[in-house]
């Protein structure tokens, strides 16, 4: 086991584990100085000390630095404001060199050694001209990042499809897999506009209840299935996963009949009943 702490560099971002300080005790929210790249930046404490197992973490985990000094504080507010206003003229530099990219995000280091701007494009794009440009101008060194759809929605922020602001900018972590195949096992429509979200990809809470809806399908009896219930031997013609009801349509009656699965009788010997 080793001792770590876990920080994130953004509101909601990925966790990296440090190595703490020999003795020192730090609290969630606190902000802290790292090394990140080769790069000293100021991150905020999300996870405090905790014991984890040594396969769980990098291998050459890197200590905390130093706990945040008011004047480093200072500095990572003027930062950000300065960037806020670096981002409008690198906005107007890509117009000036009619570049086909979005501009994002722009980002100072801690120390101002760099700045890092991300963007999105449709294509690549040969930016060497824009990066002569902004060097001149704000005399550091000058770090372009094209990033995905997923990236800018997460940096971006917006209002769901559900009503509420988004997973991505507002409590996960890391983005996780999501296949077409999640939407299809919840019975949802395949229509793209649907089951995507502001950023065009399958929206991402498919993942949340698809391990229960794949638990459940392997329990529930399938449509076109024999099933025996208390009245009488029914075909299965509809689905309600999450209720655990089905809808069967009995020998002799027109109107279909709902059940509860746990209604079904000889539900674990129903391979007997296709027979």
């Amino acid at each position: 086991m080793v001792e770590v702490v876990g920080v994130r560099f953004t509101q909601v971002g990925r966790i990296y584990y440090y190595k703490p300080i020999k003795g020192e005790t730090y609290h969630y929210g606190q902000k802290v100085v790292v090394e990140i790249n080769k790069i000293k930046d100021i991150a905020t404490i999300v996870i405090p000390n905790r014991e984890m197992d040594k396969r769980d973490v990098p291998d050459e985990l890197k200590p905390i630095l130093q706990v945040a000094t008011d004047k480093q504080l200072i500095q990572e507010a003027k930062n950000q404001k300065d960037a806020e206003k670096a981002f409008f003229i690198a906005k107007e530099k890509i117009k000036k060199n009619k570049l086909d990219m979005k501009l994002i995000q722009v980002e100072y280091t801690l120390d101002r050694n760099k700045m890092m701007f991300s963007f999105t494009a449709d294509n690549r794009v040969d930016f060497r001209e824009l990066v002569k440009d902004l060097a001149a101008i704000f005399k550091t060194r000058i770090e372009l990042k094209q990033i995905g759809v997923r990236d800018e929605a997460k940096k971006l922020g917006g209002i769901g499809p559900c009503g509420r602001p988004l997973c991505c900018s507002t409590f996960l972590g890391d983005f996780v897999p999501v296949s077409i195949k999640m939407a299809k096992n919840q019975n949802l429509s395949l229509n793209p506009t649907k089951i995507s979200g502001l950023c065009g990809r399958l929206m991402c809470c498919l993942n949340y209840e698809d391990q229960e809806y794949e638990r459940l399908r392997k329990m529930l009896p399938d449509f076109g299935q024999k099933v025996m219930t208390p009245d009488g031997l029914g075909k299965v013609i509809g689905l309600n996963i999450l209720s655990e009801v089905i809808k069967v349509k009995l020998q002799g009656r027109e109107t279909p009949v709902e059940y509860q699965y746990d209604e079904l009788i000889d539900k674990h010997k129903e391979e007997e009943i296709h027979g």
